[in-house]
């Protein structure tokens, strides 16, 4: 009796380690399953990652471009304000120049 008892009790050990693999092997599938679906997502995130990246260097060659232009643009203006200036400064000058002429004029006539 013994003996039969014990077989069952192995037998029974065995279909439910049976059981336990086969809900491990589907565990096991789904795991992979989801792992291989990250590493999907993943990949297309790296791929969208490195469009923005050759976006942003775009961008920021862009700027650079538009930044020189601008900085020459600034320059430019600089250079016509200091001539603007020097103009103004000799204009001036000679204005006093001229305005001491004529009070010098002006004054040799009265007397």
């Amino acid at each position: 009796m013994e003996k039969s008892e014990l077989n069952e009790i192995l037998n029974a050990l065995k279909l439910h380690s049976e059981h336990i693999d086969k809900k491990m092997d589907v565990m096991k599938t789904d795991l992979e399953k989801r792992i291989g679906s990250l590493e999907g997502r993943m990949g297309s995130l790296e791929g969208r990652m490195g469009s923005l990246e050759g976006r942003m260097d775009s961008l920021d060659t862009k700027m650079d471009v538009r930044f020189d232009r601008l900085e020459k643009k600034v320059d430019g203006i600089r250079v016509d304000l200091t001539e603007t200036q020097e103009t103004v400064n000799f204009l001036s000058s000679k204005y006093a120049q001229h305005e001491k002429k004529l009070q010098t004029l002006i004054n040799q006539q009265s007397q």
